[in-house]
């Protein structure tokens, strides 16, 4: 089985991935964007149960109903986020992997929010939404 490891900048924060992640997207999310700091991020989708913490404790952060981003207190780096309308799927940062080399996203979400300067030549699909089917019930992020 597959397992990938990931820390924060500090160390404080450890998990552990196992399996394979069932979707990898490059997201350009102004929300995301801020978050994160960087112009663009790599979401690395898996199931709940697929993530183990190891040592430490994320601190939890919502500023969309519904939508919780967990981070390291200690020295801020993102690890991932939950949303209510995405029911049984954890997103984890590229940038909190040990080995991030060795995932393919296989889309670009809010494509119509990304920077002027980002292209991209990579024949993925480009979704000016969510690249997954997110329950309506909850809303889009987008429209807050």
């Amino acid at each position: 089985m597959r397992r990938e490891t990931g820390a924060c900048f500090c160390g404080g924060i450890v998990a552990a991935m196992d399996g394979e992640p069932f979707w990898i997207c490059y997201d350009h999310d102004d929300d995301c964007r801020r978050a994160i700091g960087s112009p663009m991020t790599i979401w690395v989708g898996y199931r709940p149960e697929q993530f183990q913490l190891l040592r430490g404790t994320p601190k939890a952060f919502s500023k969309t109903p519904g939508v919780t981003r967990t981070f390291c207190p200690d020295c801020g780096s993102s690890i991932g986020y939950c949303d209510e309308g995405l029911p049984d799927e954890l997103y984890v940062t590229i940038g909190f992997f040990e080995k991030p080399e060795g995932f393919r996203p296989q889309a670009h979400a809010y494509w119509d929010l990304r920077l002027p300067c980002i292209e991209f030549d990579d024949g993925l699909p480009r979704i000016d939404r969510y690249s997954r089917k997110r329950d309506p019930k909850f809303g889009n992020p987008r429209d807050r």
